[in-house]
Order: C-alpha cells, then structure tokens, then sequence
C-alpha cells in the first residue's frame, strides 16, 4: 500500500509541476485539462494517507500526505476562481431587456448523425446566435431546416473536423471567414445588429488541440487565441468570442488571452459548466467558451442536455447594460509581453483578424 501511494503521489505531483513550464508539447499541456481529476483523486489521498498516519504514526504517510496537501493547494489556485466561492466576475441580471442576446455553441462530433437531438435542443432553447462547430455537408443539409427560423446563415462545411456554420435571427451586416493560424481551419467573424438597432461583433473560432493526432505543439491553438485577443482588446462595441477553444478555462493561454483582450469570462464564480467528454462523467473539463467584453450582465448560462456528440452544448444569455464589470485577471504588460513571446508564433497577426468599420 505505501509504495502504490508513493507511485501515486509522485505521478499526481509532476502532472502537476509539468505546466508550470512554458514548454507547449501536447503531453505538457495535456496537464492543463485534467486539474479537477488531479484535484479529486489527491483530496482522496490526502484523506485516506491522513488517516493511516494516524492509525500507524508512520512518517511516510505523513509525507505523503504532506504532498499531497502541496497539490491541493497548487491545483485548488487554478480552479477556485471556478468554483461557486470564488467572486463573480461578471454581473448576474434577472431583467430581460431590448438588448439580449442569446448564443448556443454545439460542437456536434462530424460522425454524430443524431441532428435531429440537436433541432429539438435549438427548438427549446431559441438562441439568437447558434454556432455550429464540425459541421460538414451532411449536418449543412439536415441543419438546413433551421433557415425557416434562422434567416441569417453563413455556412462553411469541411470534412476535417473544423467545419462550421452559423444561424443567426440577427441581421448580419458583414461578415467573414478566415483561416487565421492554418490553412483549413477556418473561423468566422461577423458584425451583426439586434432587433434595437444596437451593433455587436462576433467571433467564433476553433483551433486545434495539441495531441499526438492533431499537433504536438499548443503553439498554433495559442497564438490564434493571442491574435484574437489582441484584435478585439479595443473593441468599441460590444463583442463576444465564443467557440470550441480545445483548451480549458483555467489555463495559461486562456487566462492569457483575457488578460489581453480585457474580456470577461462569465462562469466565474458560477461554475465549472464542463462541455466535454459528454459520454464519460468522471473525465470531463471545459472546453466550450464564450467570453465578451465588460459592458454585459449575465442573465443564465447553461450546459444542455446530450445530443450524440461527445461535447454538451453551452446556451449563454447577455444584456447589454453598459454594466462596470472589471476583469480578475490582473497581470502587468510587462509580464503579459513576456509570455506572449514564450507562446506566439511570428504569424500571430492581429490584422488577420476583421476589424468591422462603422
């Protein structure tokens, strides 16, 4: 038992130390995702060591228990701010308003062939904005039916994984899509006006995730969130960026990217909302995003129920209200430099992004 935990607590410590360093190899990074699991099986070390130092008074236990106390502490920093005690960075608002705006992000799984799960869920639920992300032209016809609520649509099937296509009740003044980091991997950008005639900007985005399928390195996913991040940073209007990031809230490019753009995350202090993996409860983290710039008020926010992908959909509901929400994530611009050249690449150009003019 004393060396299945030692074996255990050593391996719990060093996925916790390994990103720590600004090394972006997906086994590296990997590590970001599975904090909650490192947190849960530690506290449960931690708990069952506790007692065998007592019932034994052996100083191994012990230090293993003191260990794993250093890893609660280490991950808990990371996850707390998403935790239901820690402040909330974003205003909660009840009222509805003229200026509401409601956005439903699906990631649907390209061989998921349950659309019509996925109809029923945008039946319910009505967003203003629904986002779709591994659309190909199989999931372009069945989705077609939505053009009778959806007049706005804007649609680019890809049978890579990384189609996406987007509904909008909204009418879109201008829009674009782009392959921002590389080639075939597009995202999509759009200004839109409400029904109030108040303008907005949308940009909806999916980079690849670093894996042993996809791309050793994070350093594309990365820098396609520190060019959006820097483009959207002065935003005059209200804007929201939303997407499938294959990346988890609480990571260092993350919490970069909203340390750049000045945008809020509205989870905070509301709750984990993990979008994936749909199918295994023990293994889940969340990948689905949307954050936007400070002058909203959150009226709901809600994982949705199971449609045959492997990701949950994320329904958000903002009002504009020029409300005063400052962002959590404080970080000097000299520190915000220095991380940005550990992680950008030299392509990472801000102007690739669309700037809508007025």
């Amino acid at each position: 038992m004393l060396i299945f935990l030692a074996v255990l607590i050593s391996f719990l410590l060093l996925v916790t130390l390994l990103p720590i360093s600004y090394s972006q190899h997906y086994l590296v990074r990997s590590c970001d995702f599975i904090r909650l699991q490192v947190f849960y099986i530690t506290s449960l070390v931690a708990i069952f060591t506790g007692y065998l130092q007592v019932k034994s008074d052996s100083y191994e236990f012990l230090i293993i228990n003191i260990i794993a106390l250093v890893v609660l502490v280490m991950q808990g920093k990371w996850i707390f701010p998403y935790t239901v005690f820690a402040r909330k960075e974003v205003q909660g608002t009840s009222d509805k308003s003229e200026n509401n705006v409601i956005v439903m992000s699906a990631n649907v799984l390209m061989s998921n062939h349950e659309s019509e799960k996925l109809i029923k869920l945008v039946g319910e639920h009505k967003p203003d904005i629904l986002i779709t992300l591994e659309t190909d032209s199989w999931w372009e016809e069945k989705l077609s039916v939505l053009k009778n609520s959806y007049p706005y649509v804007i649609e680019c099937p890809k049978d890579n994984r990384y189609g996406m296509h987007l509904y909008s009740k909204f009418k879109i003044l201008d829009s674009q899509i782009c392959e921002l980091i590389e080639d075939d991997i597009p995202s999509i950008h759009i200004l839109f006006e409400n029904d109030n005639g108040l303008k907005m900007q949308g940009h909806f985005i999916h980079p690849a995730p670093p894996s042993p399928t996809e791309e050793d390195s994070s350093r594309p996913r990365d820098s396609e969130l520190i060019m959006v991040a820097k483009a959207v940073k002065n935003s005059t209007r209200p804007t929201i960026v939303a997407g499938d990031l294959n990346d988890v809230a609480w990571s260092r490019s993350t919490r970069l990217f909203m340390q750049i753009s000045g945008f809020l995350d509205p989870r905070k202090g509301r709750g984990f909302y993990n979008t994936f993996h749909a199918s295994y409860f023990f293994m889940r983290w969340p990948l689905d995003h949307l954050f936007h710039s400070k002058g909203f008020k959150l009226r709901h926010i809600k994982r949705l129920d199971k449609y045959g992908s492997d990701h949950f959909a994320l329904l958000t509901e903002l009002v504009f209200d020029d409300a005063k929400n400052e962002s959590l994530e404080t970080k000097s611009e000299a520190d915000i430099k220095s991380e940005v050249d550990q992680m950008a690449m030299d392509k990472a150009d801000k102007r690739k992004v669309p700037y809508f003019q007025e």
